[in-house]
């Protein structure tokens, strides 16, 4: 089960017959996700949750907390990074070949 709120348009919100398994990329249909070169993307953890870099790099930038500021920060295949319930990050693909990841309840 899912445990983000993705504010962009996500693989659920796709009609029925654009959601085939031929349109469903092969890393999604192995539990993680795809961000294309050029897209950014909204998620906001339902609960404490862990950002997991399959392939490629992402640019990601968490919304501040009373804890601490609002940084960037560069994740690389093998890298993750904790979400506090209720936070939100921006990520984005670092380069122009896209990346993997995966988002698991912490």
């Amino acid at each position: 089960m899912s445990t983000a709120v993705c504010t962009t348009q996500s693989l659920a919100s796709l009609p029925s017959s654009t959601r085939t398994a031929s349109a469903v990329p092969p890393a999604v249909r192995r539990g993680a996700w795809q961000i294309a070169p050029g897209e950014a993307m909204s998620l906001k953890a339902r609960s404490a949750s862990v950002l997991r870099v399959k392939q490629g790099r992402v640019w990601v930038t968490p919304d501040a907390t009373s804890a601490s500021a609002s940084e960037d920060l560069v994740l690389a295949p093998g890298e993750s990074l904790n979400v506090a319930a209720g936070q939100r990050i921006v990520m984005e693909a670092w380069d122009g070949y896209g990346a993997t990841y995966s988002w698991d309840q912490a």
